[in-house]
Formats: structure tokens, sequence, C-alpha cells
């Protein structure tokens, strides 16, 4: 289960630090436009919320990711 059909899920950016990322469904999933950080930093994400490793993504998105960390 994840939030609103998949729109968004939540990157792990270190020890209990999650950023809240929209996903554009449309798009490849090795382009970076697809993944938009919102200013959301959490402690802990929702328990229906689906998780994912920053180095999952591609290079670009971290970057902009790490920005919204602290």
């Amino acid at each position: 289960m994840g939030l609103k059909k998949e729109k968004y899920v939540y990157v792990e950016v270190g020890r209990e630090k999650y950023v809240k990322v929209r996903v554009l469904k449309g798009r490849a999933e090795d382009n970076p436009s697809r993944y938009i950080p919102l200013n959301i930093c959490v402690k802990k994400p929702p328990h229906t919320a689906k998780v994912i490793r920053a180095a999952d993504l591609p290079s670009e998105v971290v970057n902009r990711i790490y920005m919204f960390k602290s």
C-alpha cells in the first residue's frame, strides 16, 4: 500500500531522516525529472508509505534531496 496511489514515496537520507518525494508515473525510471522532492523532512514516515534508499535514485535527484535534508 502506498500514499495517494503511489504518487508519493519517502526517501531515506540518513538515520531516522526521510524526505517526501513526488513520483511522476509517465516518465522513465532513470529520468531525473520523474522525481520531485518536496520540502518535507520527517523522522518517521507513515506505516503505509513506500520507503526507498537514496542510492536507488539518479544522482541528480539525490543532490536535490540533500538540499532538503537539513
